[in-house]
């Protein structure tokens, strides 16, 4: 078995398990993905919900023009997927730079305890 899959394996019993989850790193690891993904899903949820909302108590203010028959509503309806587009973008970004090295710091721990 190679180094790169001895490391990918997870551990063998829950015992280990208990230890990685009680770990430093994975408790650093859950706060930085938290960090991100809890703040970023009330953002998205807020910006979609006034999105509803809009559409539903102020249907003459989403139905004003902007451009031809383009309106509000069309353009903030279009912005909802810019707006997730933008998250995944983000995202990706943050787990390439905060999440990803300790996971993989975490996962190569893992792997040299189980020899």
């Amino acid at each position: 078995m190679s180094t790169t899959e001895s490391q990918a394996r997870p551990p063998d019993n829950a015992d280990q398990w208990t230890e990685v989850q009680s770990s430093a790193e994975f408790v650093e690891l859950r706060r930085r993905l938290r960090t991100f993904v809890f703040p970023m899903t009330a953002l998205f949820l807020v910006w979609y919900l006034l999105y509803v909302l809009l559409a539903d108590y102020a249907p003459e203010f989403m139905s004003t023009k902007l451009l031809g028959n383009i309106n509000v509503g069309l353009v903030l309806g279009l912005l909802q997927f810019v707006s997730t587009f933008l998250i995944t973008t983000l995202y990706v970004r943050y787990a390439n730079r905060k999440l990803d090295p300790l996971a993989q710091k975490l996962r190569e721990s893992v792997g040299e305890d189980q020899g």
